[in-house]
């Protein structure tokens, strides 16, 4: 199980960028994704979750970033996208993917998503830098 993370840069605010999540050697869309962030001396955050391609399609996001970003699936690339819009210095933070530890055919739990317990398998971070 290999998850990577790419896409992320130095962007100014209101500027826009597309993390992806690429996985490896299983099939990303049996699972739940999360993605999270880590501020410098904050603690790692919930951002979005969306939910396997055999679950009920629910997706969640913090409400900081409701109306500015998507998560979204590509199966045939095997990879799950955030496009970010609107970008604000306080979204500047390492992004992390992730998928769910409960196994295939699940959805995003809507009193957990947001918790790094959910998640067995985490990609490498990628930088987000929003800044003038």
């Amino acid at each position: 199980v290999q998850l990577q993370a790419s896409g992320g840069g130095l962007v100014q605010p209101g500027g826009s960028l597309r993390l992806s999540c690429l996985a490896s050697r299983f099939p990303l869309d049996d699972y739940p994704v999360g993605w999270f962030r880590q501020a410098p001396g904050k603690e790692r955050e919930g951002v979005s979750c969306i939910s396997s391609g055999a679950g009920d399609g629910i997706i969640y996001y913090i409400d900081s970033v409701k109306g500015r970003f998507t998560i979204s699936r590509d199966n045939a690339k095997n990879t799950v996208y955030l496009q970010m819009y609107n970008l604000r210095p306080e979204d500047t933070a390492i992004y992390y993917c992730a998928t769910d530890a409960r196994g295939p055919g699940t959805n995003c739990d809507v009193g957990s998503w947001f918790s790094e317990r959910e998640y067995g398998h985490w990609g490498q971070g990628t930088q987000v830098t929003v800044s003038s």
